[in-house]
């Protein structure tokens, strides 16, 4: 009989439309077929009879837990004021908490799995501390709070900070509660070890669903493309500072071309740029290949961003010329010149938009050659799969470890 595992996330992995829910459902997935998956989540929106029916086709039992905006602020407060993040704070419920001690209880678990440094917490909780656990931390967030505060104007500067050393310490403390993190890339897991000690770290990057995303045959318009939820900081960002400081100066030599941003709840800072000459808001889709697929360049200006981007496989995925900004290249072994494009400056930016946009085979090579790097590098089985193999391995010892992958 497989194994139970305990499997902690921060919000529903369904569907899989959005960064965390992406790689959370394709970990599931995996799980599901070496383990009895006891699923536990958190739900800040409302969760559709197709998303119930596709979780428990998955698992053995799920609880999917509601949470309140208020709520998760007010627990936000509560840990702020008592020395914790805001993070671990927002993602505290004493639900969930008490459903995966009922499970355990019930018929204990092999081996846990939360997907957030900021459920930490949970592994704490007396009843599952004998569970072998693993955090799949995927980027280091004490990074990226800090390049959140190296931006920001006071007082966010200063509260970006505190964050952003307060979950230092929750990753420096993880090996007291986890065999082991996983991470999305080698420099991540770098620099997380620098925290947590050596030998903390495993990686497990990102992978595309690479039946989903595929070229098509569909006409493209003098069109780039950004693709997010457009009300995440980086990339509220990235449009921002796109459609100011170099969408003019495409548009200037390309009359023509539109910038469209396609991504669910836009904020006010985001909808005034659909003011600006030839920038179009598309908003929320249920599907953003047609949407993409109509792209001539998928841009990823990511100014902020940290780990692997999804959105950068996606556009890969479906043969798009794709540019990106260093930050959103760093994880990724694509090579600039061969299967995207870089940029840095505002100059840089037009000019390899405005090339691309006027050179169709040009287009198309670096799209062939980007569908061939991701069906390489990124297929979600190949990339989770040894992953998974460790965490059965754990499991089958039943002692906590440190694993490499």
């Amino acid at each position: 009989m497989r194994p139970r595992l305990l499997y902690l996330t921060h919000r529903v992995p369904f569907p899989p439309d959005k960064g965390d829910r992406i790689r959370n459902y394709h970990l599931l997935r995996q799980l599901s077929h070496r383990f009895r998956v006891s699923l536990g989540c958190l739900a800040d929106e409302p969760v559709s009879d197709e998303t119930h029916r596709e979780l428990r086709g998955l698992c053995e039992q799920v609880a999917v837990v509601p949470q309140s905006r208020f709520g998760r602020l007010a627990g936000a407060g509560r840990s702020f004021l008592t020395g914790g993040s805001l993070s671990e704070g927002a993602f505290s419920n004493r639900e969930l908490a008490r459903t995966a001690e009922a499970w355990h209880a019930q018929s204990p678990f092999a081996t846990a799995v939360v997907s957030a440094t900021s459920l930490i917490p949970y592994l704490r909780r007396p009843a599952l501390r004998g569970v072998p656990a693993f955090v799949d931390v995927v980027d280091v967030d004490s990074r990226k709070w800090d390049d959140f505060a190296a931006t920001a104007r006071f007082p966010k500067s200063l509260l970006f900070r505190l964050e952003g050393s307060r979950v230092r310490k929750l990753e420096a403390d993880l090996p007291k509660w986890a065999a082991a993190a996983s991470l999305v890339s080698r420099a991540e897991a770098d620099i997380f070890e620098e925290v947590a000690g050596r030998g903390t770290a495993t990686v497990a990057t990102n992978g595309v669903d690479l039946d989903y995303f595929q070229p098509t045959p569909t006409p493209v318009k003098p069109v780039a493309a950004f693709v997010g939820a457009l009300d995440y900081l980086p990339n509220v960002d990235a449009a921002v500072w796109f459609a100011r400081e170099v969408w003019p100066a495409i548009h200037q030599s390309r009359p023509d071309a539109e910038f469209w941003l396609i991504g669910r709840k836009p904020t006010a800072e985001v909808r005034t740029l659909a003011d600006l000459p030839g920038v179009k808001l598309i908003g929320q889709v249920p599907d953003v290949r047609p949407h993409l697929a109509e792209a001539a360049v998928a841009v990823v200006p990511m100014r902020l961003s940290r780990g692997l981007q999804n959105k950068v496989l996606e556009a890969l995925a479906m043969g798009k010329a794709t540019v990106v900004a260093p930050p959103a290249l760093a994880a990724l072994k694509a090579e600039p010149g061969r299967h995207l494009l870089k940029a840095t400056t505002p100059d840089e930016w037009a000019a390899a938009v405005l090339a691309l946009l006027g050179d169709a085979a040009h287009r198309e090579q670096l799209g062939r050659a980007g569908r061939t790097f991701v069906e390489e590098h990124h297929h979600w089985d190949r990339c989770l799969q040894p992953l998974v193999e460790k965490i059965a391995a754990a499991c089958e010892t039943k002692t906590p470890q440190m694993v490499e992958v």
